[in-house]
C-alpha cells in the first residue's frame, strides 16, 4: 500500500512539473456545434460543469448525468446566466448502481434524440475501500465499468447518430497515474487486499485499454464513431477530498498560486477530443494538454486489451454485444 501510495505521488509530482514547463495549451476557437446532442457525466460540477459549459456555448443540447439534482439545476443557473440559449438539461444517474445506469439509458433513449457526443467523465479518486450497489470495488465500479456499462448500451444510438462528414464521439477521462496502474485479475474486487492508489491508478489504466479495444471493434464494424481517452491534466478540484489532510492543504495551496490547472483549464483538453476539427474520425488516441501523447506501454497490449473487455462484458452482464467479436 505504501509504495502504491509513494509511486502515485511520484507520478503526480512529475506531471506537475512537466505541466509547469510545457504550460498549459488554450483551447483554440472551435467551430459551432449545432445540431448536436451530448451527454457529460458528472457535468454540473469541477471539469465537467466547465465541460458542460463550453459545449453549450457552441450549441450542443448536453444532458448532465449526474446524482444530484440539485447540484444540476445549479450548474444549469450558472450556464444560462453567461448564455442565456444555452440547452442543458439533467438525467439522474449513478454510476454506482447499474440499475440506476440502465434507467438512465432508458430515459435518454425515450427523447428520441441522437447522440453525437460522450463524454465519460465523472469519477471517484482515493476512497476508502467500499462496494457498489453490485458488489464491485468503487474505483473500478464507476471509473471503468459504470462508464463501460454506460458506453456500451449508447452504442447502438452513437453509431446511429455518427455519419461520414460528422463522427459520433467517445471521450473518456483517464490520467496520467495510469503509467502505474496494473489490472489485477486475480483479485478485481480487492477482497485480499485494498489500496486505494493502487485501485485508482487501476481504474484509469482499465479506460485506456478498453477505449483502444473499443475502436479496434468500431473500426472493423465500420462505425462512424471515435473513442479517445485523456489526461487533463493535475487540476486544483474536489476530487482530492479523500487525500491525507496535509497533502490536502498542499493541493490547495499549490491551486492559490497556479501551481495546478483550473478547472476550466482541465476542461480543455476534453472539449479539443470533443469538437477539435483536427480529431474527425480519429479514435484510439491518449491526449494531454490539448494533444495526442504517447500512454503507457500496457496500454498498447491487445491481448490485455481483449481479456479486460470480455471480462468487463462479464461484470456488467453484457456478454451478447453487437461489437463483442
Amino acid at each position: 500500500m505504501a509504495l502504491s501510495m509513494i509511486k502515485t505521488y511520484l507520478v503526480g509530482l512529475q506531471a506537475t512539473i512537466s505541466q509547469l514547463l510545457q504550460g498549459h495549451r488554450c483551447l483554440k476557437d472551435q467551430p459551432r456545434q449545432d445540431g448536436k446532442v451530448a451527454i457529460v457525466t458528472g457535468g454540473a460540477k469541477g471539469i465537467g460543469l466547465e465541460v458542460t459549459k463550453g459545449l453549450a456555448q457552441l450549441g450542443v443540447r448536453v444532458f448532465i448525468g449526474g446524482r444530484s439534482q440539485d447540484e444540476a439545476n445549479i450548474a444549469i443557473e450558472t450556464i444560462k446566466q453567461s448564455c442565456p440559449e444555452a440547452k442543458v438539461e439533467f438525467i439522474r444517474l449513478d454510476l454506482a448502481s447499474m440499475k440506476s445506469i440502465h434507467e438512465f439509458v432508458e430515459k435518454f433513449k425515450s427523447r428520441q434524440l441522437p447522440l453525437h457526443l460522450l463524454i465519460n467523465n465523472a469519477g471517484v479518486m482515493l476512497t476508502p475501500y467500499s462496494l457498489t450497489e453490485d458488489g464491485l470495488e468503487t474505483h473500478f465500479g464507476i471509473n471503468h465499468l459504470g462508464h463501460f456499462l454506460l458506453t456500451n448500451l449508447l452504442l447502438d444510438i452513437l453509431r446511429s447518430s455518427g455519419k461520414p462528414d460528422r463522427w459520433s464521439r467517445i471521450v473518456s477521462v483517464s490520467s496520467v497515474v495510469h503509467f502505474i496502474g496494473e489490472i489485477d485479475f486475480a483479485d478485481l474486487n480487492s477482497s485480499k487486499h485494498y489500496s486505494p492508489h493502487a485501485r485508482y491508478a487501476q481504474s484509469k489504466l482499465a479506460i485506456i485499454l478498453t477505449t483502444n479495444e473499443l475502436q479496434r471493434r468500431l473500426l472493423a464494424d465500420q462505425s462512424h464513431v471515435t473513442a479517445n481517452a485523456l489526461h487533463p491534466g493535475v487540476v486544483n478540484s474536489d476530487l482530492y477530498q479523500h487525500v491525507m489532510w496535509p497533502l490536502r492543504v498542499v493541493q490547495r495551496m499549490m491551486g492559490w498560486i497556479g501551481l495546478t490547472k483550473t478547472p476550466q483549464q482541465g476542461a480543455d483538453t476534453i472539449l479539443y477530443a470533443a469538437m477539435s476539427p483536427d480529431l474527425e474520425g480519429v479514435g484510439g488516441r491518449y491526449l494531454d494538454n490539448c494533444q495526442e501523447v504517447p500512454s503507457s506501454d500496457q496500454s498498447y497490449d491487445k491481448d490485455l486489451q481483449k481479456r479486460l473487455w470480455e471480462e468487463s462484458c462479464r461484470l456488467v452482464h453484457l456478454e451478447n454485444l453487437p461489437l463483442n467479436a
